[in-house]
């Protein structure tokens, strides 16, 4: 049946129920707004259900089966350790994934907001339309906030069927595949070429820059690509991506490194070459939202669109396509809407990548602080210093500090190590509050922690080292 002729009014509407969108219709709701969120496959969007989340809980799996593999240096021997891929599997789907959307499910419905599952199109600037299979309904709005997030880039010679594999096929596999080419090395491609590395398949990435991970320093980049190394890893840069021919059973992929062509045969090939935002085929433009050729939503610093009442956030954006920004700006809209004076700040929003070892930065590296004309202190200090890190039997990495020369003032901060994506809080927090060397100093960090080496690393830059 086809419900034409009825509108449901609504202060606020949503597309998208990812970590954009539940956060912005549930914040919009405890803003006293009446909410409706709009989702057209799974509540949670692509990274509860098939990117951040389950791919954490694969790279947990992996280092798991390490562990159980290389722990003689603790004097733990152990023999015929196997992996059960099919559980593993399971347990990331039922354990993880299952647990988390259907929190998120329950988080709407105490906020009271409408779910409403389908495809949304705009019909104007206070009309769109939802589409259902046979079932349509109209719904008017008085705002509206889009987080329709991403999809993985196809590229020539590629196309997503078979075993060419974008992330989600990556993450669904139903069994370790013996060996695997990865085009693209950046976040998504390292951190999955890390879990299937550690889960003893022969990897290969093909990177077309001359470095992996090319966001972060070298000296970063370096510990994982050792890492890799270490686990046989083959990282081929500078490498054009030609094309792939599946076979009886596998798949052979061609591509070019200073003009001659390569073949490498594995049983998958996966594609990470980045990502393209979801605003096609939503009628914006019916709506009066103005859009770059690549389909990047223009927004002012509250999320607001070229249409007053229709707010962007996510993926969608200018900006890097992470999780947490699209949360952090979710907020920020659903608050400008309620007529708070509120405004988007990126100074303070880390980057992590879940390699081994984890790396993760938040406000400006060396460089950019350098590049601005900034006069800058730098201070490094090793994990291989620190207690915990030593119990750990995992010395590899850093912490590094980037302050103001004259007055202390932190403007940024690097981890590269064990435990860094959970560190960089600490730092985003120095950064967001204007921190100074003296307030990391003389805070008292529990003994023994990770966290000891940003109190260090803070010491070392007053010149007032203990550890080191």
């Amino acid at each position: 049946m086809v419900v034409g002729d009825l509108s449901l009014e609504l202060d606020t509407i949503v597309i998208g129920s990812g970590p954009g969108g539940y956060v912005a219709a549930i914040r919009a709701a405890q803003m006293g707004q009446k909410v409706a969120i709009v989702e057209r496959e799974f509540i949670g969007g692509v990274c509860l259900n098939v990117g951040c989340i389950p791919s954490k809980a694969l790279i947990n799996a992996g280092h798991r089966y390490q562990e159980a593999k290389n722990s003689a240096s603790f004097g733990i021997i152990t023999d015929g350790v196997a992996i059960d891929f099919k559980k593993t599997q399971e347990w990331k789907d039922t354990q993880v994934v299952k647990t988390l959307t259907q929190g998120v499910g329950m988080l709407l419905k105490k906020n009271k907001v409408e779910v409403i599952m389908g495809e949304a199109f705009f019909n104007d600037t206070n009309q769109l339309r939802v589409i259902n299979g046979d079932d349509a309904q109209s719904y008017t709005f008085k705002n509206a906030i889009v987080a329709t997030g991403s999809r993985p880039i196809e590229i020539p010679g590629f196309k997503f069927a078979g075993r060419v594999l974008d992330s989600t096929g990556a993450l669904n596999l139903k069994e370790i595949p013996k060996k695997l080419v990865v085009i693209g090395g950046g976040y998504i491609g390292s951190e999955l070429a890390g879990v299937y590395a550690n889960l003893g398949t022969e990897v290969t990435i093909l990177e077309g820059l001359p470095s992996i991970l090319s966001a972060f320093d070298k000296d970063m980049i370096k510990l994982v690509e050792d890492n890799f190394k270490s686990k046989n890893v083959n990282i081929v840069t500078s490498a054009m991506a030609k094309s792939a021919e599946e076979t009886a059973d596998g798949v052979k992929v061609t591509y070019e490194v200073d003009g001659k062509s390569e073949v490498v045969e594995a049983d998958y090939v996966l594609v990470t070459v980045g990502r393209r935002p979801n605003t096609d085929d939503l009628g914006l433009e019916a709506a009066g939202v103005k859009m770059t050729d690549r389909g990047i939503v223009e927004v002012d610093k509250q999320g607001r669109t070229s249409t007053k009442n229709i707010f962007a956030i996510g993926d969608i954006v200018p900006g890097p396509p992470l999780a947490h920004k699209a949360s952090y700006e979710a907020k920020i809209a659903a608050e400008a809407i309620a007529g708070k004076n509120v405004e988007i700040d990126y100074v303070a929003i880390p980057a992590v990548c879940f390699t081994d070892p984890e790396l993760a930065t938040v406000g400006y590296t060396e460089k950019e602080a350098r590049d601005l004309g900034l006069s800058i202190k730098v201070s490094k200090f090793p994990f291989g210093a620190n207690g915990r890190a030593l119990s750990l039997n995992q010395t590899e990495g850093f912490v590094r500090l980037v302050t103001d020369k004259e007055t202390g003032l932190i403007l940024g901060g690097q981890v590269a190590g064990v435990g860094a994506s959970d560190l960089i809080g600490e730092l985003a927090l120095a950064v967001e509050a204007r921190m100074m060397l003296e307030d990391l100093s003389l805070t008292i960090h529990a003994h023994p922690t990770l966290s000891e080496t940003i109190m260090d690393a803070s010491e070392l830059s007053l010149g007032l080292p203990i550890h080191i």
